[in-house]
Formats: structure tokens, sequence, C-alpha cells
């Protein structure tokens, strides 16, 4: 079906009731309103963005309607009618589904098992596989979702891992379809890949509701977008009645600037000194890193790019102490740090903002002011004699919330967990910046963050560089790649293809060294 054909059904079915509403919502916890009043209509066979800034409601909302978290006041109908959500078998049973921001996988079970998991397909309490693998592969190669249903979820990467929660939905024949952030995890191919499937099922007549900080997928897919702000309604717009410019003003209240500024590189001595490095891979796997070299100089930012899956995570997790390396070095300032610890590493020059926000990130069920010191509680700042000076740890925790915008219900006593995942990343980030550091390993650092606390990121990243720092970023986003970095350095399938100018070079171009098919100049004959 064409664009015009499903506009013109959206159009059509716009004449009908709407399949959800949700009708003067307000959702409560500790210390804050994070729904008040909110109202959110879903027409039949629309996609409807919801737009705002990290903490602003969206993914609680979203909660709400599948059931995960009772409103204090409000409504939900469906197609006209008045419902009880009372849990996410409530929500399955009317036809609504889920794809989560902090996906809901068992790590130690299979995809297949992950994805049937609830609805497992059995005769007289006997499990039947074989059909749910056939229906699962057969979703699977329609949207163009290829995954191995065989593959321990703990082995796979983020990418696949979001795969199998969009199968998990389609599995269970969800007319009503919720993304929650699903793209922040994926490269921009996949992201073209998930535009055009969920065309396709908004062609069908499924209505998806679908949050997101990126302005160029909403003016790509959407048909409305709705905007909150500290949890209250701003408003909802047509998308091709609108631009970027004043989504991001609805949201943020203010213009926000979408070009990175930033003077020439100074690159000083090297900070980094990376030489023949490998890395194995998974059991019985060929090495995931395969003899990579590389530096990175004080007042510069070089960004390994590249599609996910291609050796990053293995990279980074070697680089900073996470895994070990099966050959090769590391130097950092001129030592050889390849077997020291992680806490040494953290203690001479390097600051890590990690990938994966929960396994790696935060210890989800500490405070805000613990996680703030976890690698510093040990210095004379924070401890006297043994024993935490916890009004410095409070006095610390309170400047870093207020300089980098971390909202919390409860501030510096706030449970990570209950943080939204945008305010997570910027703990994180201002935990990590904060830091006493040489080298900077930032890994998706503004994963899920929207476009206000991108800009403000991305000016704390380049004033550390400017101020001397090293930065090496791993990024998946292509703009954040082409106007952040000073060098970059594609990985693909383990080794370094290719070594770009940002200035001198193109988004094409440096897919077509992503994708394998360009390397660089003397690489086939080493």
């Amino acid at each position: 079906m064409s664009e015009q054909t499903r506009k013109d059904a959206v159009t059509v079915a716009s004449d009908y009731p709407y399949v959800i509403e949700m009708c003067h919502i307000t959702k409560e916890f500790p210390g804050i309103i994070a729904n008040d009043d909110i109202t959110l209509q879903l027409r039949r066979g629309e996609i409807h963005a919801l737009l705002g800034e990290n903490g602003a409601g969206k993914s609680t909302l979203m909660s709400v309607l599948f059931g995960l978290y009772q409103p204090e006041k409000g409504e939900i109908k469906k197609d006209g009618k008045v419902v009880s959500i009372k849990d996410p078998n409530d929500a399955n049973a009317l036809g609504i589904g889920m794809v989560h921001q902090h996906f809901k996988l068992v790590d130690v079970f299979t995809v297949l098992d992950n994805i049937i998991l609830g609805v497992e397909p059995n005769t007289m309490g006997f499990l039947k596989k074989k059909q749910a693998r056939e229906k699962v592969l057969k979703l699977s190669e329609t949207y163009g979702l290829g995954v191995d249903p065989d593959a321990l979820v703990e082995n796979i990467t983020v990418g696949m891992q979001q795969r199998t929660e969009i199968l998990k939905m389609l599995y269970r024949d969800n007319e009503i379809l919720i993304f929650d952030e699903p793209t922040a995890v994926l490269t921009p191919q996949e992201i073209d890949e998930l535009m055009g499937v969920m065309r396709g099922l908004a062609a069908e007549g499924k209505s998806i509701l679908f949050i997101t900080h990126k302005l160029n997928e909403i003016m790509a897919v959407a048909d409305r977008c709705t905007v909150l702000r500290k949890g209250k309604y701003i408003g909802t717009v047509n998308v091709a009645q609108t631009t970027k410019e004043e989504l991001s003003n609805m949201m943020v209240g203010r213009d926000v600037k979408f070009v990175v500024d930033k003077e020439p590189a100074q690159p000083g001595e090297t900070v980094l000194q990376i030489n023949n490095l490998s890395v194995k891979g998974g059991a019985g796997k060929k090495d995931a890193v395969h003899n990579v070299s590389l530096n990175v100089r004080e007042g510069e930012i070089v960004c390994i790019a590249g599609i996910d899956g291609n050796g990053q995570t293995e990279f980074v997790h070697a680089l900073t102490g996470l895994v070990k390396t099966s050959g090769g070095s590391i130097r950092l300032l001129g030592e050889d740090i390849t077997k020291k610890s992680i806490r040494y590493r953290n203690t001479h020059g390097m600051s890590h903002i990690p990938e994966d926000r929960h396994k790696h990130g935060l210890v989800l069920d500490y405070t805000l002011e613990q996680n703030m010191v976890l690698q510093r509680y040990f210095e004379s700042q924070f401890q006297k004699g043994g024993f935490i000076r916890f009004e410095e740890v409070r006095t610390y925790t309170d400047d870093l919330i207020e300089r980098f915008d971390v909202r919390s219900g409860q501030g510096a006593v706030t449970t990570s967990r209950s943080m939204s995942g945008g305010n997570q990343q910027k703990a994180i980030v201002a935990r990590e910046m904060d830091r006493e550091h040489k080298l900077l390993v930032a890994v998706q650092p503004t994963r899920g963050l929207d476009v206000g606390a991108i800009e403000y990121i991305h000016k704390q990243i380049v004033g550390s560089r400017d101020r001397g720092t090293a930065v090496l970023l791993v990024s998946l986003e292509l703009d954040e790649v082409m106007s952040l970095s000073d060098r970059i350095l594609v990985m693909y399938e383990g080794e370094i293809v290719g070594e770009l100018d940002p200035k001198a070079t193109t988004v094409q171009e440096l897919g077509l060294y992503m994708a394998g098919a360009k390397r660089r100049e003397g690489k086939e004959a080493e």
C-alpha cells in the first residue's frame, strides 16, 4: 500500500469513534505528579506520536494504558466504552500490546521462549513449540525482524532484544500497539526498517502509539503528535502541518539548536594508545575484536561508528576492564593498563558512560546519591575513618542534580529504579563527566534523551574536549557521529576498516564503510 493510500485510510478511519481514549488521567508518585489531568485520543489506523522531555510522563501514561499502573483519577475508553485495565493481562485481552523502553525479557530463556511466554500453545498441557516457531519465523520474515529463535537472550545484541520485544507483541495479534522509545537502540538501517513495519501495521488497521525523542522520526512516520511537558498536556498537532522547531519548542518551552557548535580540535599528547587489541567472542565464535589499533589524543573527539553487533560492545568492555583481552595492549597516559582492574582504570584517569545503563551504569535499588558516589565513596571527600560522610554525599548529589537537570521525585534519596530512563542516563552522564578524568569513553551517551538534554550533553562533551580531555565516542546515531566527531573510525566485523574526516565525508560514504562495502586503502593487502 502506498503512503498516500495509507493517509487516505487514516482520514476515513478518523470518521469513526476513537479506538482508545484516555480521559483526564492523573497518576501520582511520592513527591511528583507524573500525569496531571491528561487526555489522549487515538484514532483507528493512525500512528500517533507522544513527545516530551525526559520525565514528562510519557512512559507513565502508557504504563497506565497497559495496566502496569492504576491512575488516581480518570478513565479509559475502548471503542467508546469505559474499560477496566487492572494488569497487562487485561490490556492484552483488549488487544493492547506494549514494547517497553527497558526490555521485559528473561535473559536465560531463548528468543522463542520469551516471545511465547504467558501464551504458550499447548494440547492437554503439553507444550507445542513447533507451531509457535512457525508463527514467529513467519512474522519475522514478514516484517523484516530476522532473529534466531533458539538464541539465548543474554547472548544477543541490544538491537536483537528490541526485535524480540516487537515480535512478542505481534505474536499476540494485538491491534493497539504501544512503542516506548523503540528506536533508541537500533541502527539507522534498522530504524528505517522499523518505520516501514509501523506503516505496514497501520495500513492493516492497527493503531500505534509511538513514544520517541527523535523529531525526524515523528516527521517521517506519525500522523498526529501529542506533546507533554512536566506531566501536563500541552497540545496535539497534525504532523503534516507543523515543523521540528515548533515541536521542540512545545516540548521544552524554548528554542533548541540542532547543530553542535564547536571550534576545530586542537589535539595534544596521546592519552589512549591501543595496539593490536583482540577480544574473544561468544563460545565457539571467532574473535569479536581482531587486531584493532588506534589512539586518542587530548583535545579531540574520536568516534567509533558502525552497525550494532560489529564488535563495538566487546571492544569497549575490554577497554574499560569488564572483559579480558585475548591479545594486544592498552596504554593510558603511557601506562600499560591491559591487566589492571576496573577501579584502577577509574582512579587513573578513565571515565565510562556505558551502553547498558541498567547492567553497567547503575545499581537500580540504590538511591540516586548512592549511585553518584559508586566509584568515589572511598575518597577523603566522602569518607573519614572508614565512615561515609553523608552530608557531603548529599551536597555533592544535589549539585549534580541541579547542574545536569536530573529530575527525580524525591531528589537525592530517590530510588534509581523509579526514575525515567532518560533521567537515569543523565545521572550517569553527570557522575562520569564530573569525575577527574583524562579519557572519557562515551557509549551512546544521548540514548533515550530529549532534544534539550542532547543539546546540553553535546555541549558538555565539547567543553570537556576543549579542556584537554581525550574523548572516545561510540555511537549508532549518524547525526551525532557527523556533528560531534573530530575523527571517525569505522568498525566492521571487529576490525577498523576506515578512518574518515567528518568535514570531508558524507553520510552515504560512511554508510558504505559501515556496511563493509568499502575498506580503507591498503586494508585488503594487510
